[in-house]
């Protein structure tokens, strides 16, 4: 079940070959929108949120490439992940980490909603009338 050497890099390569296309394809779709920002158009909240993910990504961009660009420097690339886990591009990431971070997001909302439901029974008991 392992994969080879040459194989694994085959799939490295092809993982930042989609992950480069993904983000020009998201650079084309923000263009339009930074223009109709610029005259003077209001964006919806899904537009607004596309935008912004897109310009972080972007920013986030010049470091990798330093990577990249940088011989041998790829080696060290999972050590600043493991220092600094959102430097990748959102279009860089894996399944396995999109699935991570919405099992975290998750249990936090979960955790939140449990918080409220026991402080709203609280309330619920000290604010209750005697009824003798």
């Amino acid at each position: 079940a392992k994969k080879s050497l040459r194989q694994r890099v085959v799939d490295e390569l092809k993982h930042y070959y989609h992950g480069f296309h993904l983000l020009w394809i998201d650079t084309k779709v923000a263009a339009p929108m930074v223009w109709r920002l610029l005259h003077g158009q209001v964006l919806t909240r899904r537009e607004r949120r596309r935008l912004l993910r897109t310009c972080a990504d972007l920013f986030r961009l010049v470091p990798f490439l330093v990577f990249v660009i940088v011989p041998f420097m790829e080696f060290l690339l999972p050590v600043f992940l493991k220092l600094f886990p959102d430097m990748l591009p959102s279009t860089f990431e894996t399944e396995s980490k999109k699935e991570e971070k919405l099992k975290k997001k998750l249990n936090a909302r979960l955790e939140l909603a449990k918080f409220l439901r026991e402080t709203i029974a609280e309330m619920a008991k000290r604010n209750k009338p005697d009824t003798g």
